[in-house]
This record gives C-alpha cells, sequence and structure tokens, in this order.
C-alpha cells in the first residue's frame, strides 16, 4: 500500500474570482477580491450585508444533454460542484461518458468520488408557502405541518438538500462507479475528503479519484445565523472588497460566500501510463479534534497542532521545509490568533522564513469548499512557483508573527501546508508537494 503514491493531475475551481480555476488564480495573483454587496437577496435588514458570490451561470452549459432534467434537483451548492467537477475532469485528459458517450477513457470501475458538504439551506421561496400554511395563530405548529404543510411540498423536494448529492450527481454525469464518499465534516469536510480519496487509492480500492468539496452560503438562513453568532463583521458593508482581513490588527470578523472545487487525483503510475500532465503529489494529510466547549470559537491551538504534526509526519518533512502555508485564516480575530500561535508553535524558528497566504480576503469564507479552494490554489503555486498577496493585511494582529507575503512573487515551492478548523473544534491539515520522479 505504501508503494501507491498518489499524484494530482488535474483541478477545477468555482468561486467568487471566476468560473474557472484558472480565472481564480490570475485573480489571486492580480489582488482581485470577490466580496461585493450580496445579489442573491435583498439584504438590507441585515447587518452584514456583503458575501463572496460566484459569477452568473447557466448550470445547463455543464451537465449532458440528456441530463439536463435533473438540473432541476440541483441546489446551488450541487451546481457549483458540478461545475468545478466539469472542469477537473476536462483539464485532467481524461474522457467520461459525459465528455465523449462513445469513446471514454475514465476507468469507471476503477474511479471514486469523495466530496465535502456542508449546512445547505433550502430556498425559502420553495418552502415558504408550506411554513405558512402551518401557522396557527401566528407560530410555527408541527402537527400542522404534518397534516397540512407537508403535502404541498413536492415529493422530490429533499433530494436538493441532502449533502451527498453533490458527489451523487457529479458520479451519474460522469460515470463514476467506485466507491463514492461524502464528509460533512462543517469548514475542513473538503480537507479530508481529499485526505480519504488519496487513502482510497493507496488501500488500492481505487486508481482515480475525483475529489473536493462545495458549499453555498449566501442563503438568509445561514446568513443570520452567522450574524447572530457574531462570525460576520458588520463594519466592511461600505467597503467590501476591505471587509475580510485575515490576521490583520483591524478585523472585525469573517464574510461569507459560495464555491467548489475538485481536484484529479490518481495512482502514480496510472497516471504516468496514460501520459497525464502530473501537478503535484499528494504528501500527508491528517484530521483531529481539538478540546472545545465553545462552538463560536476555538478554544485552543492543540487540535490544529495535532493535525499539522501528524500531517508533516506522514509526508516526511520537518517544518522548516515548508515552502508556503495556506492557512484557514477567517478574519475573525480570536480565531485567528489562536491558528497564528499553533503555526508558530510548529514552525518555531523557521515562522519568519515561510510563507503564509490566506486567501479569504479575496474569496471569502465558502465553509466546506474552503479546504478544497485552498487545495486548487497550492496546486496552482507548486506549478508556478508563485504566490500572492496576503490581501488586506497591512498590519500583523497581536500574536500573528508570521510571515505574510506583501506583493505576489516568485518563490521555490517544493511543499505546501493547507490547513483548517471547524467552528467545533473539528481540526485538519494536508501536505501537497512537487512531483519528484524519485522520492
Amino acid at each position: 500500500m505504501a508503494d501507491r503514491r498518489t499524484v494530482i493531475t488535474a483541478v477545477g475551481a468555482v468561486s467568487p474570482l471566476g468560473l474557472s480555476s484558472r480565472q481564480m488564480w490570475e485573480g489571486l495573483l492580480q489582488g482581485r477580491c470577490g466580496i461585493a454587496r450580496i445579489r442573491a437577496f435583498d439584504p438590507v435588514k441585515m447587518p452584514c450585508q456583503i458575501a463572496g458570490e460566484v459569477p452568473d451561470y447557466n448550470i445547463r452549459d455543464y451537465v449532458p444533454k440528456a441530463y439536463r432534467k435533473a438540473a432541476k434537483l440541483m441546489c446551488r451548492d450541487i451546481e457549483l460542484s458540478v461545475i468545478a467537477a466539469d472542469e477537473a475532469m476536462r483539464n485532467s485528459g481524461l474522457r467520461s461518458k459525459a465528455i465523449d458517450p462513445d469513446h471514454p477513457t475514465l476507468p469507471s470501475q476503477r474511479t471514486g468520488i469523495e466530496f465535502g458538504a456542508g449546512i445547505i439551506s433550502c430556498d425559502l421561496l420553495e418552502i415558504a408557502p408550506s411554513v405558512a400554511v402551518s401557522a396557527e395563530n401566528g407560530r410555527f405548529d408541527m402537527k400542522k405541518w404534518g397534516r397540512e404543510g407537508i403535502p404541498t411540498v413536492t415529493p422530490l423536494w429533499l433530494l436538493k438538500y441532502l449533502p451527498n448529492m453533490l458527489a451523487c450527481h457529479i458520479g451519474i454525469i460522469h460515470d463514476i462507479q467506485g466507491p463514492s464518499n461524502t464528509i460533512t465534516s462543517g469548514e475542513v469536510s473538503s480537507h479530508i475528503a481529499v485526505t480519504e480519496a488519496a487513502e482510497m487509492i493507496q488501500r488500492e480500492h481505487a486508481d482515480v479519484v475525483l475529489a473536493g468539496g462545495g458549499e453555498a452560503k449566501v442563503n438568509p438562513l445561514l446568513m443570520v445565523r452567522q450574524c447572530l453568532l457574531k462570525r460576520s463583521t458588520f463594519s466592511g458593508n461600505d467597503n467590501p472588497s476591505a471587509a475580510c482581513r485575515p490576521f490583520d490588527a483591524g478585523a472585525g470578523g469573517s464574510v461569507f460566500g459560495e464555491g467548489a472545487a475538485a481536484l484529479m487525483l490518481e495512482e502514480l503510475n496510472f497516471a504516468k501510463q496514460r501520459n497525464a500532465p502530473i501537478l503535484a503529489e499528494f504528501a500527508g494529510g491528517f484530521s483531529s479534534v481539538s478540546d472545545t466547549d465553545d462552538y463560536i470559537h476555538l478554544k485552543n491551538s492543540r487540535g490544529l497542532e495535532i493535525a499539522i504534526e501528524e500531517a508533516l509526519a506522514q509526508a516526511q518533512i520537518r517544518p522548516d521545509q515548508l515552502d508556503l502555508i495556506i492557512p484557514h485564516g477567517t478574519g475573525i480575530p480570536h480565531d485567528d490568533r489562536i491558528e497564528a500561535a499553533a503555526l508558530q508553535k510548529i514552525l518555531g524558528k523557521a515562522a519568519p522564513a515561510v510563507p503564509v497566504w490566506p486567501l479569504k480576503g479575496q474569496l471569502s469564507h465558502t465553509g466546506s469548499a474552503a479546504g478544497a479552494l485552498d487545495m486548487a490554489a497550492a496546486v496552482m503555486a507548486i506549478q508556478n512557483q508563485m504566490l500572492g498577496a496576503a490581501y488586506n493585511l497591512q498590519t500583523p494582529a497581536e500574536g500573528c508573527a508570521l510571515s505574510f507575503p506583501k506583493q505576489p512573487m516568485k518563490h521555490p515551492i517544493r511543499t505546501v501546508l493547507c490547513c483548517g478548523y471547524s467552528f467545533g473544534g473539528h481540526t485538519a491539515a494536508v501536505v501537497l508537494k512537487r512531483y519528484e520522479e524519485t522520492e
């Protein structure tokens, strides 16, 4: 099992910076920000009226003609994931039945899918009539909901909002017949999904796995929740591009958004036999649960330290051998300080030398998609031997003594650490590295 190396042959991404990984990468390097006033609904009554929304698209452009009727059963999270998966599949050079029905080259029975998903809130316009019918004297009545509300809901309604449907639709579209799994571990779902995908290949259960995550948080219910829990910034409505400030002294909270990303993982020999473009290699990944009794904030850094230590151990590299870190970096001051403390403890004397490049100032906090977007950026950083500036980071906050790049630059990148944590305390870390013929 240890001899089965896992490489990355393609990425796909849809983000507030564009509908492709190339657009995202160019936007990151150019210093563009995808955060703006919310378009999906009128946010005028909300304290945070901004979000990271993806550009307009037509989902019918990303699914085969024979499958377009099923698009009616796709919520926003599913649509974004389908778009990212479509790009990753096409960029890999593998032809699925969706791409070339007559001459597919994707080994369907040896291909798996592993996707991270988050809380999927329903469209209020869909469910509002049923809720209104279920009201009794101005209050929601559960018994009346059972008698009168539920029968007004279309029988297929729930299929739009099950978290496993991201992987399900992608698998059907591309005829993926191997193992399928969905990870629902909050903000680290896609970190874990990619790690599990690599282990699936190492266990010889698959030769190819499409892995990633997606989430759409630009929904009134989810946005209100973040405001009530005081995770959102309330001071950026007049200047959205400056609102999310990871690790900055002026940070006042996060900005939430939507996105998805997919990575094509392959067993090395399989990739070489088909002359696939090898972009990077999976080196190690690990997740853990920290000691926390506070659902709103991280309590301590130990869980993140454990995840990073184990991922580095699997990758067989020392902290001072890291060339780049893409952190979680939400812009929530307390959580940023905890994460910075973990990274500083892990890096030790190497802290001033290892660039730390937070992305949420430009991409917003995309929940279960965040780790996949980070890893897509990590792969492109390895490919281009470049990294961008830490956006909106003017003065590091107290306790955040890390090396934040002030401008885009060429930089030798062999190893990249992507790490994250959920608001419930679940932590994860993934190490990617430049592919080399011999280890």
